[in-house]
């Protein structure tokens, strides 16, 4: 019950949230390997972005991808927050007074995050190609053409077989481990000091609110540049064996973008990056405690 709690409340939290990303990943393909000055600007910043988009693509391209990502936050929030809460309940995150305990607190959460991303990569990897793709005036990043998100899957199968769905599923680990625990850390420690000196005392919604706003500050500075690693790995074009065309590896790629495009790349969209992982983390993580108190509730232990 502690996965599926938590992967419904990251699917809900998806519905508000997946614009932002569709956004962050154009964003952050925008001028992949190309110096300053040296490749148009179709998204100057969010706002004009979305403008961009849903003039060229209509509205409805602002939730492309929608489908592999409720699946991405199924599977792998589902494992994350449930794994953590797994160890919560059991101990393994808290000392003997119940206070956590900071590299308990890393561990459980970043195994839970990278395991749930592992098991989550063909979707991400799907919902990149889908929410990279666009009309040509505006595309960015190579443009895999997916006819929607199964055939998606058929066309990767059958042109790598198996293997091909994971790839840049290596990638997904430093992100899901830096992501994953500098978010649940920073929001159970928010939470721990909120109660400890009774701020909001006999107000769970409003505490779970703040906690989970510092919690979103916290993993889109720290996650912003593994992710764009990884967008960059999933978005490439590949050979008939699977290889990659831009990047070989993981270190090639940062080298490459370093070289190219300069220390500043690697934050490229961390505003949609705020905006987006923000909300997401602030509705997921309070669904989360309210699906929690509500279990609770009407099924007692």
């Amino acid at each position: 019950m502690d996965f599926a709690i938590a992967g419904a409340a990251a699917v809900g939290a998806c519905f508000f949230t997946n614009p932002l990303e569709v956004l962050k990943t154009r964003m952050q393909l925008q001028g992949e390997l190309r110096s300053k000055g040296e490749h148009a600007v179709h998204y100057k910043n969010v706002v004009h972005a979305a403008y961009v988009v849903a003039k060229n693509d209509g509205a409805l391209a602002l939730q492309k991808g929608l489908v592999p990502a409720l699946w991405v936050q199924l599977i792998m929030n589902g494992m994350r927050l449930g794994t953590f809460q797994f160890g919560e309940n059991r101990g393994y995150v808290t000392d003997k007074s119940g206070n956590l305990v900071f590299y308990k607190s890393v561990l459980v959460g970043g195994t839970g995050g990278v395991i749930g991303q592992f098991f989550a990569s063909p979707f991400f990897l799907v919902k990149t190609h889908l929410q990279a793709q666009a009309a040509q005036a505006i595309a960015v990043g190579y443009q895999h053409n997916h006819e929607g998100t199964w055939n998606a899957f058929r066309k990767i199968f059958v042109k790598n077989g198996f293997k091909g769905l994971f790839r840049g599923a290596g990638a997904s680990v430093p992100r899901a481990f830096v992501g994953s625990t500098s978010q649940l850390t920073s929001f159970k420690y928010s939470k721990e000091f909120l109660n400890k000196y009774e701020y909001f005392q006999g107000r769970p919604l409003l505490t779970s609110f703040c906690g989970s706003m510092v919690g979103g500050i916290a993993i889109s500075v720290m996650m912003t540049p593994f992710d764009l690693i990884m967008t960059r790995l999933y978005n490439q074009p590949v050979d008939a064996n699977g290889k990659g065309l831009l990047y070989s590896n993981y270190v090639d790629c940062v080298i490459k973008i370093f070289k190219t495009e300069g220390f500043s790349a690697f934050y490229k969209g961390v505003g949609p990056m705020y905006l987006r992982l923000g909300p997401h983390t602030v509705l997921c993580l309070v669904f989360w405690d309210e699906l929690k108190m509500l279990y609770d509730k009407f099924w007692p232990q």
